[in-house]
């Protein structure tokens, strides 16, 4: 956890500074001559979202008490959580629920006639991924 906390106050220094050397470039600019809006802003929000990162996390980091593993250089591979989740093997189920999102947002923004062939394609994708270990090969 001390890794990642120091990772995001050096990202939180970092685009800082690059806001920083971001409005300087704008400000010189012999052809744009003023501030770039767009760009600044998004660098120095990038800047407050890391230091929000980082605060909150050297707060829970002070707060747990002691080290994690993965501070440790002398922690082996099996001191860390062995559980890391459960995976559905061999599914199609998210590829399925991918193409019927990118299917939604393309019937969103082109035509809506098309998030009505995506609504359902979607919906059956959502169901069979959240029910796909009731039935069939991985059925428990």
């Amino acid at each position: 956890m001390k890794a990642n906390v120091n990772l995001f106050w050096i990202l939180a220094v970092f685009f800082a500074f690059i806001t920083g050397v971001y409005v300087f470039w704008s400000l010189t600019d012999p052809g744009y001559g003023t501030i770039e809006w767009a760009g600044t802003t998004a660098l120095a929000l990038s800047a407050i979202l890391a230091t929000f990162v980082g605060f909150y996390l050297s707060r829970v980091h002070r707060h747990q008490g002691g080290e994690l593993p993965e501070d440790t250089l002398t922690a082996n591979i099996d001191d860390g959580d062995p559980e890391l989740g459960h995976f559905a093997p061999w599914s199609w189920w998210p590829i399925i629920m991918a193409a019927g999102g990118a299917l939604m947002m393309l019937g969103l923004s082109i035509g809506f006639w098309i998030s009505f062939i995506a609504a359902p394609l979607l919906l059956i994708a959502i169901v069979g991924w959240t029910y796909e270990f009731y039935r069939g090969f991985h059925a428990r």
